[in-house]
């Protein structure tokens, strides 16, 4: 069983896997996506990564990074620190 479902809209994540990475309940990271407090960003693979999709989400310092199949199996997961910029910085 995949955590990530592919449909016309494009990818819908269990919540219960963003909450495990960030340690989180799953209805604070509902609350969070809706409120912006919790960012995702979504990659298509090119040239040697055709097919593949790179999902991560960002949460204060922190982010989960998924790679997926086109079918939404998810091939690698990971968490790092993502520590954000202040404005202006480069």
């Amino acid at each position: 069983m995949t955590n990530v479902d592919v449909g016309s809209d494009g990818f819908i994540v269990d919540a219960g896997l963003v909450a495990k990475a960030f340690a989180l309940s799953e209805a604070d990271v509902q609350k969070l996506m809706k409120s912006g407090g919790m960012m995702s960003r979504c990659e298509k693979g090119v040239d040697e990564d055709e097919g593949r999709w790179r999902l991560t989400f960002f949460h204060q310092d922190r982010a989960l990074r998924l790679t997926l199949d086109g079918s939404g199996q998810i091939l690698s997961q990971s968490t790092f620190n993502a520590p954000r910029r202040n404005a202006g910085t480069k």
